[in-house]
Parts: C-alpha cells; structure tokens; sequence
C-alpha cells in the first residue's frame, strides 16, 4: 500500500487504487486487495486521488475501488467528481459502500460506478468484481434491417389497459383511500371473470398503498425504479404484491426516496408494462407536481384530481389548473372529485361547493361522501371498504363509479370490435 507520492516514484507498475477518507477504516478492503493485486495498488484520499487522476501517470490504471460509508456526506461532491474524471479515462471503478443511504448509492452508480461492493466484503466479493470488469464486453449483434428496437416495441402481454391516476391536491383529502378502494372495487366489479387490475403506488417518499393493504415494502422495488431500461414482463410482474388473489400491487419503495429519483423514460417503461399486462391500472400519485406528472397525465384516459370544500383546495386547484394550461396540457382530462362532499340536507355546504367550482371555472363531477370513522378503521386494518365496512356511504360511492368506469370500458370495447 502506498500514498500518492509512492505511487509517482513506484519502480513496479500500480494497476489499481483505493480512494477513501480513510482507508483504516476498510482493513477487509486491505486484505483483499493484497491478495488480488499483491504490491501493485495503491492508496489515496479523494482529494489526492483527483490530483492524481489528472496526471498521465494514472493513464495506466485499471480500476479504482471507491470506498465510501455513511460519514462521507461532506465528501460527496469530490467523490463525482472523481467518479466522472475516471470514467472519462476509461478507468474502472468499483463502489465499496458501507450503511450508505439508497439515494446517495443510486446517485454514484448513476454517475458510472461499473461495480457495486457492499462492506463488510463478502467472502469471493471483490474477487468477483474484479473478474467481472476484466471480463471483455460482448460485441452487440447486428440489427437486422427490419427489426423494430427494443424500446419501440410493445411490452409482451397483448392488453391495452386503462391508466387511471389519482392526485390529492392537498394532504389528508383521501387521495390514497379513493385510489385504493377504486383498485379493489374494479377487481370485483363482475361476478365472474374479474378484469385484471394493478394499483401502482408512485408517491415515493409518503406512499402508503401498502399500508392501507397491509403488505410488505420490498427492496425489489427500489431496485426496479434504479434501472428501468433492462424492465421486463417477468422484472415487473415479480416486484408486485397481490391482495386477496385479486388486485396486484406495486407499492411504494421501502426507504423514503426523491421524487426526482425516477424519470419521464422510466415512468413511460412501467406504465406501457403494467398497460400491457392489466385491463386497468390505478396509479397513487404524490400531491407534488413533479416532471413526470405531465407523462402519467399524457398516459391517462381519466386523471382524477381530489380535494376538499376549503380554501388550501380551491388555491391548489387553481394553482394546479393554471400550470398545466401553462404547459398546454390535456387538462380535459382532469375529472375533479369532492371528497367529504356535503350531505343531502347540507344546503349551505352545497352552495359553497358550487361557488367553488364556479369560481375555479371547474365541473365537479364526482361527490364522495364522508364515510367517517369507518375509513380510518378500514385503513389502519389494512383492509378495502368492501371488505370492512361494505354498506358504507363512501364505498357505495366509488363502487358505483367502478361500475360505470368498466360499463363505459366494455362499451368502447365492443365498439373498437
């Protein structure tokens, strides 16, 4: 092991690298690399290692083992950058990564990282890493002339399903309840030969479609959401959970990550997969407009937005309307449901429900009712309203909406036939 100083007078080539704070801290990384490498690597912190790096002396390395733990926050910019500066000197890097947050690991791989070690280092592990860079890429095989990319082809399963959104335009408006309980009652809504339904959960940081169904979070998710461009039918239809062999769920990752996590590209890949595989897919939307609210609107046929008779809805409603007439997009497809909507003798809440939708420009076109203790009891048990609380106001109100949805659905089928 030498510094950086060693390393420029080193008589004996030096092949490979570790860059750390503090590389004590790694002594199984130590190990290793003598046992890989023998005398022939180094060692140096970040800052000297992108000195070095710059040099034509690191012309001749073949990899650089970037060990990083949950101290390094500070460190993070300088370690990009030495990320980014190997790549661009085709120089391999391996990421050693002890208790490193999802987020942060997700960002330095997006960066280049080829090889990815957790520490303490499993028996064979950076043996294997090591194996694997020297293994040569293959050459890609010729795309015949008529051939169609991958990405331009349609996902394997052969439906067309509905993509059905649902934004809360304000926290606590029910948004996840609606979407949930819309999930189950399409999955019911005939007797016999039920349409296929997915309940995608994409509030990333808050989500709680799994909550409200009592199913596990699984690290299976976050890897999916990390590289969708290799997402396949197989990929996609193990990351889901099904509830009570009807509804197939694909919850919210297991650690809280950022929204911007996820891409356009990536949101387009599992929306066509779930498409192709469900005839509908109910998709739990974060209340933040993110770049990618415009692809999920984009892909729907209906986009219900939720909110309240208060004034944080009505200025959320209206700040919502106008960015997306900003940005001329569909809003034609926005179907504004009232949630906790007046009763049939509540006459002064009516009327302030038609000044709001009158000031805002809007139709109100769905009216929820308050279903009360009951939905909260309902989702803390993990449970759908039908299977708690099936006389419920407030689940007589979306079952009937699911039948009209799959009524409206079947007809347009027909008539496409």
């Amino acid at each position: 092991m030498t510094d950086v100083a060693a390393i420029q007078a080193e008589a004996g080539p030096i092949t490979a690298c570790t860059v750390s704070r503090d590389v004590q801290n790694f002594d199984l990384l130590i190990e290793d690399m003598e046992a890989e490498l023998g005398e022939s690597w180094g060692d140096l912190n970040f800052a000297d290692a992108l000195v070095f790096l710059r040099q034509p002396d690191a012309s001749g390395l073949e990899f650089i083992a970037v060990a990083v733990d949950d101290e390094d926050d500070a460190h993070l910019p300088l370690i990009r950058d030495l990320i980014q500066t190997a790549k661009s000197m085709e120089i391999k890097v391996i990421l050693i990564a002890e208790e490193l947050s999802p987020m942060v690991l997700h960002q330095l791989l997006r960066l280049g990282a080829d090889d990815f070690v957790p520490y303490p280092l499993p028996e064979g592990a950076l043996h294997e890493a090591i194996e694997r860079l020297r293994k040569p890429e293959p050459a890609p095989p010729p795309m015949p002339a008529q051939v169609v990319p991958p990405q331009m082809q349609a996902p394997p399963g052969g439906r067309d399903g509905v993509v059905l959104p649902v934004h809360g335009l304000a926290g606590g408006v029910g948004a996840t309840t609606f979407a949930v309980n819309l999930a189950w009652e399409l999955a019911s809504v005939e007797k016999k030969n039920n349409p296929s339904v997915c309940l995608i959960d994409f509030d990333l940081q808050y989500g709680s479609v799994s909550t409200f169904l009592d199913l596990p979070r699984r690290e299976t998710i976050y890897e999916l959401l990390s590289d969708t461009s290799m997402l396949d039918r197989d990929a996609f239809m193990q990351a889901l959970l099904p509830f009570n062999d009807k509804l197939q769920v694909f919850t919210a990752p297991f650690d809280m990550l950022p929204l911007d996590l996820i891409t356009s590209e990536d949101i387009t890949r599992i929306i066509d997969m779930a498409r192709a595989n469900f005839d509908y897919v109910v998709i739990d939307m974060p209340s933040t407009v993110v770049q990618w609210t415009e692809t999920v609107l984009t892909a729907a046929q209906v986009y219900f937005a939720l909110l309240e008779l208060d004034m944080r809805s009505a200025q959320n409603a209206l700040r919502l309307l106008r960015a997306f007439k900003a940005e001329e997009l569909p809003v034609e497809k926005l179907r504004f449901a009232l949630n906790r909507s007046p009763g049939f003798t509540d006459l002064a809440g009516k009327a302030r429900a038609k000044r709001l939708a009158e000031s805002l420009d809007i139709s109100i076109e769905l009216w929820l009712s308050d279903g009360q203790k009951a939905v909260t009891q309902a989702n803390d048990h993990g449970l759908p309203l039908a299977e708690s609380a099936a006389k419920n106001a407030l689940r007589k109100d979306i079952m009937k909406l699911a039948k009209s949805l799959h009524e409206v659905g079947k007809a347009a089928e027909a008539a496409a036939s």
